[in-house]
């Protein structure tokens, strides 16, 4: 990756000013990075020693793969000159990010009307734990709660073992991506009526957004879905099964793919057994049917169940540790992980946007920037002049 590739992309005419932190912010405006927007990231001076609120290791993965193809800024919008640069910015932006407190907006005097005064066109996207208003607006947005609070831990995990919460930051990185896809539907409609808008998303409605047929189940059925462990709560044989030397998914919905599970395994007089010839009779079955799909797995390898599953069209595949998903050739063929050559880190890989565009790609044009990186640089874009800039440092402006 060449770090000094010039901005380009589908969203390379955009500007947005990034007040992000921790995870459902910056996974927002990673998605606008990617595609070429021009992200000024703001911190915190570092003379003034007062945390972001970022967590974890600059240099660490996490903090690399979240921030990369920014610019770094720093700017202490507590001071009065702080904010006049800020302001700044705003008329010659188009996207303000931000996931502070609902509150710390309107104190800081940043919020989406006092914006608007600034430049009309301005979208302000803002991510919270509960919402902006209501009972619980004011209470600290976590991903592990509002796993709970939305639904998903009491769906997850072995039937009768307790809630369980999912393995990666899911209302985190939901919010984050329903956030981004508003403000590209804000962008959309600023074309035609010029003015820009407030953007809202909670990691609690995102992560009840995201249960989808689970959250329908109840919504519209009354049914409350219950914990099915590896399997698939409505269509079975879909679940885990032990081969020989590790374990396989089968995925097995509707009549036909369970035919060709059958096929597969061998099991051709089971297709028509009366507890096992409809998807309901399956469900009311699953135990019964799950162990004899899984006396025939364990008699051979994975690597012979995948290429079986494959010449019959089961849908079914291994179930990989970290190390093996890099390792697999669809994956690699995908080009999940992007390399770049960090000049601390030396040669890394990011993980790379799983959208595709044929004409507009996405690119990582840059590392992760140090603190401040950018900061002469972009005070200059704005007139500032080499003597303005070494009195705002000198007073921990920026």
């Amino acid at each position: 990756m060449n770090t000094s590739t010039p901005r380009r992309g589908p969203l390379s005419r955009f500007r947005v000013i990034d007040l992000t932190r921790v995870r459902s912010g910056p996974t927002c405006v990673r998605q606008l990075a990617d595609w070429g927007a021009d992200v000024i990231k703001i911190e915190t001076p570092p003379g003034l020693n007062m945390s972001d609120g970022w967590g974890g290791n600059r240099l660490g993965a996490d903090f690399q793969n979240l921030h990369r193809n920014k610019r770094g800024f720093t700017l202490n919008l507590k001071e009065a000159d702080g904010l006049k640069i800020f302001k700044q910015l705003v008329e010659r932006s188009d996207v303000v990010a931000e996931n502070y407190r609902p509150d710390v907006k309107f104190r800081l005097g940043i919020d989406y009307e006092s914006l608007k005064k600034i430049n009309k066109r301005i979208i302000l996207a803002s991510i919270s734990g509960f919402g902006q208003t209501g009972p619980y607006a004011k209470r600290p947005g976590f991903d592990q709660v509002t796993q709970g609070m939305g639904g998903l831990m009491a769906i997850t995990g072995q039937p009768g073992q307790g809630p369980m919460r999912a393995g990666c930051a899911v209302s985190d990185s939901a919010a984050g991506l329903y956030c981004a896809l508003g403000v590209m539907t804000a962008l959309l409609e600023r074309e035609q009526s010029g003015e820009g808008q407030w953007v809202e998303v909670s990691l609690l409605n995102a992560m009840i957004a995201l249960l989808d047929f689970q959250a329908a189940r109840w919504t519209i059925d009354r049914e409350v879905p219950q914990q099915a462990g590896n399997d698939h709560p409505t269509s079975i044989p879909t679940g885990v099964f032990q081969t020989a030397d590790g374990y396989m998914n089968i995925a097995a919905a509707g009549d036909d793919m369970y035919a060709r599970v059958c096929k597969a395994l061998e099991l051709e007089h089971l297709i028509n057994v009366p507890e096992y010839k409809t998807g309901k009779a399956r469900s009311n079955n699953r135990v019964t049917l799950n162990r004899l799909l899984q006396e025939a797995m364990i008699k051979q390898p994975s690597a012979y169940w995948t290429k079986r599953f494959e010449e019959l069209g089961v849908a079914g595949g291994p179930i990989y540790k970290m190390n093996e998903v890099f390792t697999d050739p669809q994956v690699q063929y995908n080009a999940m992980s992007a390399p770049v050559k960090h000049p601390k880190l030396g040669d890394i890989g990011l993980i790379n946007q799983p959208v595709r565009l044929s004409r507009t790609p996405n690119e990582m044009r840059s590392i992760t920037p140090d603190c401040g990186e950018h900061t002469d640089e972009i005070l200059r874009e704005l007139g500032y002049r080499d003597g303005d800039i070494a009195d705002l440092k000198k007073r921990f402006v920026v």
